[in-house]
């Protein structure tokens, strides 16, 4: 996929300077936002917040400010979704320690199960309940943060290998998804996936881990950039201060022993002020010792601009340029940091900002499995079975988990602690998603979904391309047809002759009369025989499943 090409096309030619300039960037900042308020920037706005926009979303937003639009979706007010069930059988392999207690259709969180088959049964149907929360988000970001926060911190469900501490992990980053961002850092340092999974239950005073110090530093707050200074000193005397912590695999709660915890002073470089963390010998010294660390971290400079970088990279563009620093990057992270590390204050800016609605960044990114799976879903309004039918949900909701794992996203399975290649690996980044293997797989969920979809237990979950026509305004004409769904599903939109080639070859199946499609529909309106009914469908498919094979599908 050539996007500069793309995007150069988009850029008048005034500002389409020598080929050696970055072109595609702009000088825009923070400043509010006040331009042009229409679908075109609410949508904008909902694909990047949400994974995809429903027509009915869009109706939504229309009646409310930019102002209120975004405060809406910073601040959900439905209900968290209800916890994950058993919804697997009970195996009957020999040895295996069944959860009997727990009923089909019944939460298994705060059952207790230390058998390796059961949670990799648990562990299965957290995944398929983390695609069922996207696919029934509310109109708020709170899905898309929990997605963003759940990358950050990297942790692995497979190494993990325990469903209900991934659970607790989820329910941890839900819980502050859209709170304070230092709270969050200091719950997941002592949560049971993170101990896990960065040894933090390993971390012992006589053999110091220093993976989660690490981390903690490199990835989760300070970042690798060249003000980074830490050394590997520091990295050292934190883990010192982090020793002392296990899991109770009785109660799956952290637990702190003392005996374990090095009570020594830990003093650190100058690029924390050669901080000294008194060495505590009392039952609390865990939790006071994480705060001092957690303190002297904070007070640097570099957090607030990490993590602005990586809310940056993950709701607005890819790069990062020397502008782009000075402008957004630099007073999103003063923002954030005068907030105490509030996380909706910085969102909120940034949604609100001119920068955010700049022409050069709409349709940039290139969807992430997430979006393209989620999101096409979403868009074309697909139903699933009801609450009550859970087997059916679940089975359907693994199906589209399975899609994502098959585009390059495994939920709550990053490659490795950095997370998802796409959002850190220079210089590609987002290109990443887009693969000769990935690409034709796009193409071909989206060609099933059209033909056939998906059926489990009577339910069939599936494009309904001419449903989802009759909900446009003027169906009945295909030049008004084609220019509404290209603006509900693009948000790059095409040339008028590509519009035109696209109406004939696919609505008008070679003839030049718009008629031709029009008199088609009124007989089907008017008379849907199955003759009728054939001719518009089968017209509708080609022309969706020629639309979401376009490359303009694949950016928002």
């Amino acid at each position: 996929m050539d996007r500069r090409g793309f995007i150069r096309e988009l850029v008048p030619a005034t500002e389409k300077v020598n080929a050696h300039s970055t072109f595609y960037r702009t000088q825009s900042g923070l400043n509010p936002y006040v331009g042009s308020w229409g679908d075109e920037e609410i949508m904008h706005l909902l694909r990047r917040t949400m994974f995809g926009a429903k027509k009915s979303d869009l109706l939504y937003f229309r009646g409310k400010t930019l102002e209120q639009a975004v405060d809406e979706l910073l601040n959900p007010t439905a209900p968290s979704p209800a916890p994950p069930i058993k919804e697997y059988a009970n195996p009957t392999t020999t040895g295996v320690v069944v959860d009997t207690t727990v009923l089909q259709g019944s939460t298994w969180v705060n059952d207790i199960n230390n058998d390796g088959t059961i949670q990799g049964l648990r562990r299965a149907s957290y995944k398929k309940w983390l695609t069922g929360n996207m696919l029934n988000q509310d109109r708020s970001i709170r899905e898309k943060m929990i997605f963003f926060w759940t990358d950050h911190f990297g942790n692995r469900t497979t190494d993990v290998a325990n469903g209900n501490w991934m659970y607790q992990q989820h329910q941890l980053i839900r819980q502050f998804s859209l709170g304070n961002f230092k709270s969050l850092i200091r719950s997941i340092s002592v949560d049971v996936a993170m101990l896990r999974y960065l040894n933090g239950y390993l971390n012992y005073v006589t053999a110091p881990d220093e993976n989660y110090a690490r981390e903690l530093m490199e990835l989760f707050t300070l970042g690798k950039g060249p003000d980074s200074k830490y050394t590997e000193t520091d990295v050292k005397e934190a883990a010192k201060v982090l020793t002392g912590w296990t899991i109770n695999t009785t109660t799956y709660q952290p637990v702190f022993t003392l005996s374990r915890h090095s009570t020594v002073n830990k003093t650190f470089s100058t690029f924390f002020n050669n901080t000294i963390i008194t060495g505590r010998n009392t039952t609390n010294a865990g939790m006071l010792e994480l705060d001092d660390l957690l303190n002297m971290i904070f007070s640097q400079q570099e957090v607030a601009k990490y993590i602005a970088r990586r809310v940056y990279r993950w709701f607005v563009y890819y790069q990062i340029d020397a502008e782009t620093e000075r402008n957004v990057i630099a007073p999103l992270a003063d923002i954030f940091r005068n907030s105490g590390y509030e996380i909706k204050p910085m969102l909120s800016a940034l949604f609100k900002s001119e920068h955010f609605f700049d022409k050069m960044n709409r349709g940039c990114f290139i969807k992430s499995p997430a979006d393209h799976v989620v999101g096409s879903l979403r868009e074309m309004n697909v139903s699933f079975a009801p609450v009550s039918d859970w087997a059916t949900n679940y089975g359907l909701w693994n199906t589209f988990y399975s899609w994502m794992v098959n585009l390059g996203l495994n939920l709550h399975d990053p490659p490795n602690v950095s997370g998802s290649p796409a959002y850190y690996q220079e210089p590609s980044f987002h290109e990443l998603w887009i693969t000769s293997d990935s690409l034709p797989k796009r193409n071909q969920f989206t060609d099933i979904m059209i033909s056939s979809g998906y059926l489990l237990n009577g339910v069939r979950v599936q494009f309904n391309c001419l449903e989802w026509a009759r909900t446009l305004r003027n169906p009945g004409n295909p030049n008004e047809l084609l220019t509404e769904a290209l603006s509900l599903l693009y948000q790059n939109q095409l040339s008028d002759i590509s519009k035109e080639q696209i109406k004939i070859q696919l609505l008008l199946t070679g003839q030049q009369w718009d008629y031709y499609w029009t008199n088609a529909w009124m007989a089907y309106e008017s008379n849907p025989t199955t003759a009728n009914f054939n001719i518009v469908n089968n017209r509708l498919k080609s022309l969706f499943q020629y639309l979401f094979n376009l490359s303009e599908y694949q950016l928002i």
